[in-house]
């Protein structure tokens, strides 16, 4: 009797749409009240898989990609029984409030997944990582939360910090450099700090000297004055070195701080006893013996980093010297290029230290792609050691494998054009750049060369010999006159010189034949 009323007053379109949302409204309500019967009933671990369902849609909400997703769900296990909305809040609070870009929360939370706590965030965002100072950067924020998750420190801490950081002179920019590398500076104590920045100045380092040394080397604020800065500074003085020196050195190169006690004297005796050429000495010492000493220190601590040891580092300095004179950039893609690329041992460098020392781009890449289409082909009958692509010399190792194969002289000459094309050994001579124009003399210039002759010849004339009276035609006439007397005088003078000249030649003839 309702579907007939409703009929004849609706009609049939608007009856039949009511009951389709009706229906699908009570197919909602069943699977709801199912899901909530089958959680109740669920294992541990189909409850779990259902968390991490829930938790990656929130990531994906949030814009992080698949891998993203997969790295952040590998890390953020305790959360997995939290509610969406508050991981999303959360998330929301890192990507909006704090403005950290998705990749490197992505490095924070793999780091440490507590930094993820929707409490501390909360904390955090009310207390404010923006205290006036200019140059926020995300790598401090997250370096700060990181820091402060781990060792329960508070907002009220983080103000603490930047105020003695900026009472002691520092700049914004020094502070935030300091918060990135070395956030262990919230949980020290002001008059640790003090005596810290206060012991630069000291030795002579003025407020924007301290700042760069800080800016460059924000681990320095970790060092302790009295067991570590001044004894390596008395360890300075007593291998000669001025407090001017020093100071010089440690604002050129802050991170002469960070030597252990003892390591310097060393370096600088291996410097002295260094025995190789002249040019290359030089070119070490170019910073000074100080500059030197720290450059095979840290060439030293990189050859080790690598695997080698210390004796093996000191023996590879001490039989190649040019390492010394190279940066750690190069140095590092020879020893990965040895590794990764040519499947070598790093050992092997103990045996041939000249792989180091010699170019990569026109000796050790031109070399090793001989070596491997040889050894595709099936060119080489034996197994190629370091020292035999390294040792020889270019025109053994032309003519032993370059020569005789076609294929290889076009590998051997692509590799060498590619390097002299990346790099010029000499810039373009001087004396070519300094060359003046080659000039063209013309009909006229000789002219003129002609008439200066003739003046020079014939004392020309001098304009305030002629009278004042004399017109400008006039003054005309009287020079064509006196240069026809100058040719004059030049012809007659020639043929003297004709005459003498015959006369000359005769007397000698004479003198032959009364000899003969």
């Amino acid at each position: 009797m309702a579907l007939w009323v409703l009929r004849n007053n609706l009609g049939a379109g608007c009856i039949s749409s009511l009951l389709k949302y009706h229906v699908a409204r009570l197919n909602s309500l069943r699977s709801q009240c199912v899901s909530i019967a089958s959680d109740a009933s669920l294992e541990p671990g189909e409850l779990q898989f259902r968390e991490r369902v829930g938790l990656d849609v929130c990531l994906e909400k949030c814009g992080f990609s698949l891998a993203e997703r997969h790295s952040l769900l590998a890390k953020c296990e305790p959360f997995l029984g939290s509610d969406s909305s508050v991981i999303m809040e959360s998330l929301n609070v890192l990507l909006g409030t704090l403005k950290l870009p998705q990749d490197e929360i992505v490095s924070m939370l793999s780091r440490c997944p507590g930094a993820l706590d929707h409490e501390f965030l909360k904390k955090w965002e009310e207390g404010g990582l923006d205290l006036g100072f200019s140059g926020n950067s995300p790598s401090m924020i997250m370096s700060v939360l990181e820091f402060s998750r781990r060792y329960e420190k508070e907002p009220n801490d983080y103000r603490v910090c930047v105020d003695v950081l900026k009472g002691l002179g520092l700049s914004d920019r020094t502070i935030v450099r300091v918060l990135e590398e070395f956030p262990r500076a919230l949980s020290m104590k002001e008059r640790e700090l003090r005596k810290r920045v206060n012991f630069l100045a000291s030795n002579g380092l003025h407020i924007d000297e301290i700042n760069h040394v800080y800016s460059k080397f924000p681990e320095l604020l970790g060092f302790g004055v009295e067991d570590r800065l001044k004894p390596l500074l008395d360890e300075f003085a007593m291998l000669g070195f001025s407090m001017r020196e020093m100071s010089q050195e440690i604002v050129r190169v802050p991170r002469i701080l960070g030597m252990e006690l003892g390591e310097f004297p060393l370096c600088i005796e291996f410097v002295k006893n260094l025995k190789c050429r002249v040019p290359i000495k030089e070119k070490i010492l170019d910073n000074g013996q100080f500059g030197a000493g720290y450059a095979v220190k840290i060439k030293i601590d990189c050859l080790c980093y690598h695997g080698l040891t210390r004796r093996d580092a000191l023996s590879i300095l001490r039989r190649e010297p040019r390492i010394i004179t190279y940066g750690i950039a190069e140095i590092v893609k020879k020893v990965e290029f040895l590794t990764k690329t040519m499947k070598t041992d790093v050992s092997c460098l103990v045996e041939v230290p000249e792989y180091l020392g010699v170019n990569f781009e026109k000796q050790i890449v031109p070399r090793y792609s001989v070596i491997e289409y040889l050894r595709s082909v099936g060119g080489l009958g034996f197994h190629m050691r370091l020292k035999d692509v390294i040792k020889p010399s270019r025109l053994k190792f032309h003519n032993l494998y370059v020569k005789p194969y076609p294929e290889c002289e076009k590998i051997f000459r692509r590799h060498s054009e590619d390097a002299k094309a990346n790099k010029s050994r000499h810039p373009t001579g001087l004396w070519k750049l300094m060359k003046p124009p080659e000039h063209h003399k013309s009909k006229e210039d000789y002219k003129n060369i002609r008439l200066l002759a003739k003046r020079d010849l014939c004392s020309p004339y001098d304009p305030l010999s002629f009278p004042p009276d004399l017109k400008f035609e006039e003054t005309r006439d009287f020079q064509d006159r006196r240069y026809k007397t100058c040719d004059a005088k030049l012809r007659n003078e020639e043929v003297s010189l004709v005459l003498t000249g015959i006369a000359a030649i005769s007397c000698l003839n004479s003198n032959l034949a009364v000899l003969f």
